[in-house]
C-alpha cells in the first residue's frame, strides 16, 4: 500500500486525524496546556494569555484557535483532545460543551442527545 492510500484510508470527514505531523504542529500547544497541572501557570494564562501564548511560541493560528474557545479549531492547529481539556477547564468548559461544539449542537441539545440514548 501507498503512502498516499493510507493517508486517504485514514480520512474521515469532519474529523481531524492526529498523527505524528499534527502532533509536531502542535507541540507547543500542547506543551502550554501541560503546564496548566500548576495553578500558579493557570493563574498566569488567566492574568494575560498573550503573553502565556507567546511565553510558548505559539503560532498566530494557534493563537487565534485559543482565542476561538473552539476545541475543534485548537484540534486543527495540532492540539491533543487530552492536553486541550486541561484549557478548556480554564474556559470553564466541561465535557458536554466540548460535545456540543464537536457536534455543531447547542449545549442543551447535546444534553438531550445524550438522555435519549440512555433511554
Amino acid at each position: 500500500m501507498t503512502a498516499a492510500t493510507r493517508k486517504r484510508r485514514r480520512q474521515i470527514p469532519g474529523t481531524v486525524i492526529f498523527d505524528g505531523d499534527l502532533a509536531r504542529i502542535g507541540y507547543a500547544l500542547n506543551r502550554m496546556c501541560f503546564s496548566f497541572n500548576s495553578a500558579e501557570c493557570r493563574e498566569a494564562f488567566l492574568r494575560d494569555e498573550e503573553a502565556y501564548m507567546s511565553r510558548y511560541n505559539l503560532t498566530e493560528t494557534q493563537k487565534e484557535a485559543v482565542r476561538s474557545r473552539q476545541v475543534l479549531r485548537m484540534i486543527a492547529a495540532g492540539g491533543h483532545p487530552y492536553y486541550l481539556a486541561k484549557l478548556a477547564g480554564i474556559f470553564g468548559l466541561d465535557m458536554q460543551d466540548i460535545g456540543a461544539q464537536q457536534t455543531g449542537v447547542t449545549k442543551e441539545a447535546f444534553q438531550a442527545k445524550l438522555i435519549a440514548a440512555g433511554a
